[in-house]
């Protein structure tokens, strides 16, 4: 397992290091002036040059990374223009807020998805998993942005059950943690769905029938035991990418997220802003990769650390 976890630590700093590059060829290739960002449309000419100057981007682009990369070695990715701190600080202040929006949309895909999943395994064909395939096709092409808007128009505008923003009390995570689970629901019934057919018909399923072991308590006891490995796969991929994905939902929401904050960040070109929340996205998908590793190892013994 030791080593299991070095060679997981090691891809993990290469995904990073790729991040960081990526992002930071990215945020200075994107035509605008922070110095004019800064200090407005009718600074002069010295003081444009004295901003660039204190920020390093007067500096040839491979010393501003290299400069750069020897920072972030050292745990400091500079200070945000804008709001005036460190830029890590600023991300990891809004983490929180951004974690609570992508568990509640996991829990409302889980809860939703698995129960839906395992009534179309014991009913294939029937009316509900007709409705569930569709749902499932039409979620997945529904643009979320969209799907926020329309729910926002409807329970907040017209029937005014629920807030449409981040200051209409605590529940106002609803609409925003509905709109990131809703396409991924019937994705998820269709894959506990398909699991539970092609569990159905093993030998252990056909043992514990023979014994007179009741339908239920063999799908819902056995099948889904069985199961569990690619679900729990599954739902770490979908929690990172809840993660990645609340960047749009946030800004419709007014949710005050990573999302939120890495799009204003791009907008003013406040740099260390933009990476820090970037780098913060991609440890946390790779650090729930490597928990599903571990817990793929620990659901099913016959994986070994050198396979999984």
């Amino acid at each position: 397992m030791g080593r299991f976890l070095l060679r997981r630590a090691g891809q993990a700093l290469v995904v990073a290091w790729g991040a960081i590059t990526v992002v930071f060829l990215v945020v200075r290739v994107v035509p605008g002036d922070p110095a004019t960002l800064i200090l407005g449309p009718d600074a002069g000419p010295a003081q444009l040059a004295s901003v660039r100057a204190d920020f390093g981007l007067d500096e040839p682009l491979w010393r501003q990374y290299i400069a750069h990369m020897g920072e972030i070695l050292r745990g400091d990715f500079g200070d945000s223009w804008r709001l005036g701190g460190g830029a890590m600080g600023a991300v990891l202040d809004r983490f929180p807020a951004t974690l609570t929006l992508a568990a509640l949309a996991l829990v409302i895909t889980l809860a939703v998805g698995y129960p839906l999943g395992m009534l179309c395994a014991r009913r294939p064909g029937k009316i509900l998993d007709l409705l569930v395939s569709t749902g499932s096709l039409v979620g997945q092409a529904v643009p979320s942005f969209w799907l926020g808007i329309v729910l926002i128009l409807l329970f907040a505008r017209q029937l005014n059950w629920l807030p449409s923003t981040a200051g209409g009390g605590p529940e106002a995570v609803i609409l925003p943690s509905v709109t990131l689970a809703l396409p991924f629901v019937g994705w998820l019934a269709r894959l506990v769905r398909n699991g539970a057919l092609e569990e159905s018909g093993k030998d252990y399923v056909r043992t514990a029938r023979a014994k007179g072991t009741g339908e239920g308590a063999v799908m819902y006891v056995h099948v889904a035991r069985n199961i569990a490995l690619p679900v729990v796969t599954v739902l770490g991929l979908l929690m990172g990418n809840f993660i990645a994905n609340a960047v749009i939902i946030e800004v419709v929401f007014s949710w005050p997220g990573i999302g939120s904050l890495m799009v204003d960040a791009i907008t003013n070109r406040d740099y260390a802003v933009v990476e820090a929340a970037i780098v913060t996205i991609t440890v946390s998908y790779i650090a729930l990769n490597l928990l599903v590793d571990v817990l793929c190892v620990a659901l099913d013994p016959r994986l070994t650390p050198e396979n999984a």
